[in-house]
């Protein structure tokens, strides 16, 4: 016989959670002093702060053992990267690196005393000027990016490969919403619409005095597009596609690809404090807006 004893077994032990980090402390501090206030954005903001801060350093340190900066390495990858023959315009250098003229411009100028670079008249901008690699400026390159790469996968090596991939796609949908897409696959449908992304739809509740509901911001509705026919109009927000939230476009695209071919786009809208249900056609496929059109005249906007 069993004795009673013989049967208690000692309850599992509980999973361990999470390492905290500095962050951590800081949301618990806030919690602890303000329980009033919502502090979950600090949770990835200031993780983000954290790191751009480490990773700047990090990378400094290995452009220092080659005798240069971020700037000029910035502006020998992206010349090596464009590899356009007879030189790259001042600017197109700085449209791809986010960058004013001016401040292109100087920095050419400390290149092109380091003899890394060279400056020539373009033909076509009288007022400009094409930027091309010297043999000393593409050696440096080739001595610099291997140590580079791999001082970036060592700074990774804490996540798996799945992780990286994850962390990527999560990093890719924020951005987009705030730069807007680069380039866009070519679209099955046309809808019609540029739109705005939820931030921005946030804001503008905000300042108008309505609550405020994650979407998508309608900026335009073509007219005799699909949309408009609808009855979707500027000013309307998008906040479920096909039952799914729309908080990026990139879900708005997923909703689409599912109801295709030929089906019917099922979009809950807000318009004020009404919401409603639109049902847009998608008909034939056609050519998407491209590259100039993925992106709307402020940044992060989109045309789909």
């Amino acid at each position: 016989m069993t004795s009673s004893r013989a049967r208690v077994r000692p309850s599992a032990a509980p999973a361990p959670g999470p390492v905290p980090d500095r962050t951590d402390r800081v949301v618990h501090q806030w919690a602890k002093v303000r329980p009033d206030l919502d502090v979950s954005s600090v949770g990835i903001i200031g993780r983000l702060v954290r790191l751009r801060a480490i990773i700047d350093e990090e990378q400094e340190a290995v452009f220092a053992e080659h005798g240069i900066s971020n700037p000029t390495f910035t502006t020998l990858v992206t010349l090596v990267r464009i590899n356009q023959p007879g030189g790259i315009s001042q600017r197109r250098l700085a449209d791809e690196m986010g960058l004013t003229p001016g401040t292109v411009s100087a920095r050419v100028d400390r290149l092109v005393a380091d003899g890394l670079v060279v400056r020539a008249p373009d033909p076509a901008d009288k007022r400009g000027s094409l930027v091309t690699l010297t043999g000393r400026g593409r050696d440096l390159f080739e001595a610099v990016v291997p140590a580079h790469l791999a001082n970036q996968v060592r700074l990774l090596g804490s996540l798996t490969p799945d992780e990286q991939a994850a962390l990527a796609g999560l990093l890719r949908k924020l951005l987009v919403a705030f730069e807007g897409s680069a380039e866009l696959e070519h679209l099955p449908v046309r809808l019609g619409l540029t739109l705005a992304p939820v931030h921005v739809a946030l804001a503008m509740q905000r300042a108008v005095g309505l609550p405020e509901r994650p979407g998508l911001l309608v900026r335009v509705a073509e007219e005799h597009s699909p949309s408009a026919t609808a009855g979707l109009a500027e000013g309307d927000i998008l906040t479920e596609a096909g039952g799914t939230p729309l908080r990026s476009v990139s879900a708005l695209y997923a909703a689409i690809s599912e109801a295709l071919p030929g089906g019917v786009l099922e979009l809950r809208v807000r318009r004020g404090l009404k919401d409603r249900t639109v049902s847009v056609p998608l008909g034939a496929p056609g050519p998407g807006p491209g590259a100039e059109g993925a992106v709307g005249a402020r940044a992060g906007e989109h045309r789909v």
